[in-house]
């Protein structure tokens, strides 16, 4: 008789423990694939913007003034980007097209705004930002360079799971992801 009450009690508490860890191992297994998937996407942007400096650098700077809206020069660079976003699965296939202008132009930096590339998202913003007038070092040596910054947000999963155990908990649901690469013009 004392054996089958112990058997149960030992049994209440197996449940009891479980019942209350399992929410943590919940919490954590989330957050490491979320934590895990945002990594992801920050290496994606960075190999984006590494391929696109390459090929800014490598581009003739014979149209390129501070007047000029958007250099043809520059069209290749933000191709570039934009495929590499796509091939590696950041942005969707065929959910955003390339802008036909670019903003900016002074201090030979222009700013490309790619809006509509997440059908789940439609306020996400793609960002190609190109500085083509990066100079290396205030004296001399000087090398004048390329600086390719690409930005583009990710959306936590996180935040969902946050709720459901703490409700009225407040996690930041997205976060832009900012990436930068520099090259040297070689022309």
């Amino acid at each position: 008789m004392i054996a089958v009450r112990l058997r149960r009690e030992e049994r209440g508490s197996a449940i009891l423990e479980f019942a209350i860890t399992l929410p943590l191992l919940v919490v954590f297994v989330v957050g490491i694939y979320d934590f895990s998937g945002a990594f992801n996407q920050k290496q994606k942007i960075d190999q984006a913007a590494q391929e696109g400096a390459i090929i800014a650098g490598a581009q003739p700077m014979s149209d390129i003034d501070s007047g000029n809206g958007n250099p043809d020069s520059l069209q290749p660079v933000v191709t570039t980007v934009l495929n590499s976003l796509v091939s590696s699965g950041v942005v969707p296939i065929g959910s955003c097209s390339l802008p036909g202008t670019a903003s900016g132009g002074p201090n030979l930096t222009w700013t490309y705004t790619i809006s509509g590339c997440s059908a789940a998202n439609p306020s996400d913003i793609l960002v190609i930002i190109i500085n083509r007038g990066f100079v290396s070092a205030p004296g001399p040596p000087v090398a004048v360079g390329t600086v390719v910054t690409v930005v583009y947000p990710y959306h936590w999963r996180f935040n969902s799971v946050i709720q459901l155990l703490v409700p009225g908990a407040s996690y930041s649901a997205t976060t832009p992801v900012t990436e930068r690469a520099t090259v040297h013009n070689q022309m």
